[in-house]
């Protein structure tokens, strides 16, 4: 089985109270020099059968329709490799081309 991960984040422009809370608090525990924190989402989908072009097609849908709002939120694809290595993946591009996790 092979691994895609996708992480979402809102986009820059967008106020992300989460992430203030969290650096707000951080000089209180003892942690400087962090200037600024963002919160998001990380989902990691396991596939069966080879992640090719279609197979990857399938996942940017399912995270713009479902796992990422878009009008607030970005989102990046990765296919992992087993080691755990990861490599970015743009949408309709053939993974199989480029070394695809089978």
């Amino acid at each position: 089985m092979a691994r895609v991960v996708v992480d979402v984040m809102l986009k820059p422009e967008i106020l992300d109270p989460q992430g203030q809370a969290v650096q707000r608090a951080l000089p209180r525990l003892g942690f400087e020099g962090v200037s600024d924190v963002r919160q998001g989402k990380r989902f990691e989908l396991e596939v069966e059968g080879p992640v090719d072009g279609d197979a990857l097609a399938r996942i940017h849908e399912l995270a713009e329709t479902f796992l990422a709002n878009t009008v607030i939120e970005d989102f990046t694809v990765r296919v992992q490799d087993a080691d755990g290595n990861e490599r970015p993946v743009e949408a309709g591009t053939d993974a199989a081309s480029e070394g695809a996790v089978a």
